[in-house]
């Protein structure tokens, strides 16, 4: 009886073998080849880690030797077996028996050993995954969204896909995306449009925040969570914005602003936590060549205790620096991200949370102090980048969150059902959202958004 063909293994657990395998099989990209005189060498990754396989060719046997198309991005399967290197800075390599060149490559192939600059690989974002940089992104994107999803799950929170169409602004703001299937072309000449006749039957657009929607469930379930795409129609073409991105956003029913403080700084830490062991090999890849220190500061934010301090403490601390900001600092004013890495990098020294913001800045939802000026907000900020979390306690009270609506020139039809739900059981409540490319920034140190999206969606770019 013949012996059963082996079973498939990865790059990865080969690489942390214990002894010596006699049947492996591995499929994987060609990262590079050199061919001597009696053998031919192949580095082979399969994406399941930043390092690739050494892979030895006797090419003296015909079943060995590689078609010149077996070169740099060719795809291969390998059967052979796995012995101790002698070669330095790597344990284990793997002596070919037979190979079978599953799709061959050709010379121009874009991704050479090479260093490229992060704009050109944008230009081809079908094939930069592949490279060292995206291939360690991709390993911690995908850990950072299990630890989101292992974080709440642990908590018992319920996990709701909010809906991508929505009638509702969520933010008030006015830039989203509208969705139609009515030709508009006749508009254009000044045709009012009837959407009534609209796939919806009324204006329809995608969503910018699945907080309105989570705050109907967290009503019955007390704890639930959103973690899906959102959209803006924001024509800003910097470093921080992007027209599409995941948001996570917890909302937890009767908790007030100091709960929904405790439970962010707690998420914070747990996914940094998480993803810290997960990906280690990764995450020192960038902390040696994206961002000197990347370790420690993502190690200071798990170990520190978070300050809290009220918007109008940071800016009194702000306009007392004597620093010299580019955009100007006066109450009613927004902080922006100097102002607060300022507050965590050279004053506060930590993380830490600022609180209570003037209402005039801040949405319709939240929850109106006392002062009557100001409103029980809350931002999440951390040394190196500023604002991480953004969330508040909302407004609960039925009387008080219509005059907002009404104040701020809003369709207060569009809100009857968010309306309802202080009518009929309203419990105080609160929560926050996160943007999830914003914390992959952090945590690879990559300082533009279009690098840790897999196909960024920005004014003007929608290639791939």
């Amino acid at each position: 009886m013949a012996d059963p063909p082996p079973a498939r293994t990865t790059v990865f657990n080969l690489l942390r073998a214990t002894a010596p395998l006699e049947k492996v099989l591995v499929e994987g990209w060609v990262r590079t080849r050199r061919d001597g005189k009696q053998v031919t060498f192949v580095e082979l990754n399969d994406g399941s880690c930043l390092a690739n396989l050494q892979v030895v060719f006797d090419p003296s046997k015909p079943e060995l030797a590689l078609p010149e198309g077996a070169s740099t991005g060719a795809s291969l399967a390998v059967r052979g077996r796995l012995v101790e290197s002698p070669a330095k800075g790597q344990q284990w390599e793997l002596h070919a028996v037979e190979v079978t060149v599953v799709g061959e490559s050709t010379p121009d192939f874009p991704l050479q050993k090479k260093r490229h600059g992060f704009e050109y690989l944008r230009t081809i974002a079908h094939l930069r995954p592949r490279s060292n940089t995206f291939g360690a992104v991709a390993r911690v994107r995908n850990a950072l969204f299990m630890a989101i999803h292992r974080h709440f799950q642990s908590k018992g929170f319920l996990y709701l896909p909010a809906p991508m169409i929505t009638a509702s602004d969520a933010e008030g703001a006015g830039e989203m995306f509208q969705v139609t299937n009515l030709d508009l072309s006749g508009a254009e000449g000044g045709k009012p449009v009837d959407w009534s006749q609209d796939f919806f039957g009324r204006k329809a657009f995608l969503t910018v925040s699945g907080q309105l929607e989570a705050e109907i469930y967290a009503h019955v379930f007390h704890d639930v969570y959103t973690f899906g795409p959102t959209f803006r129609a924001e024509n800003s073409n910097t470093s921080r914005h992007a027209a599409e991105f995941l948001m996570c956003e917890p909302e937890m029913a009767f908790a007030d602003l100091q709960e929904n403080i405790r439970i962010g700084e707690e998420f914070i830490k747990s996914v940094l936590a998480m993803v810290r062991e997960e990906c280690p090999e990764d995450l020192e890849f960038f902390d040696q060549r994206i961002e000197k220190g990347l370790l420690k500061k993502l190690d200071h934010v798990m170990e520190s205790a978070f300050e809290v301090i009220t918007y109008t403490e940071a800016v009194e601390i702000l306009e007392k620096s004597g620093e010299s900001f580019e955009f100007p600092v006066g109450w009613g004013k927004d902080l922006q991200s100097e102002h607060e890495r300022y507050l965590t990098e050279k004053k506060i020294g930590r993380p830490l949370f600022v609180v209570d913001y003037p209402k005039e800045i801040k949405a319709f939802y939240m929850r109106q102090n006392d002062d009557g000026r100001t409103v029980a907000a809350m931002d999440m900020l951390v040394p190196g980048i500023g604002e991480i979390i953004g969330g508040s306690q909302r407004e609960e009270r039925l009387d008080y969150l219509t005059a907002n609506i009404e104040e701020r020139g809003l369709p207060i039809e569009e809100y009857w059902w968010y309306l309802d739900l202080r009518r009929f059981g309203s419990a105080p409540h609160a929560g926050f959202g996160m943007g999830f490319e914003r914390l992959m920034m952090y945590v690879t140190g990559l300082s533009n958004i279009r690098d840790v999206l897999p196909f960024p969606r920005t004014p003007g770019n929608i290639a791939f």
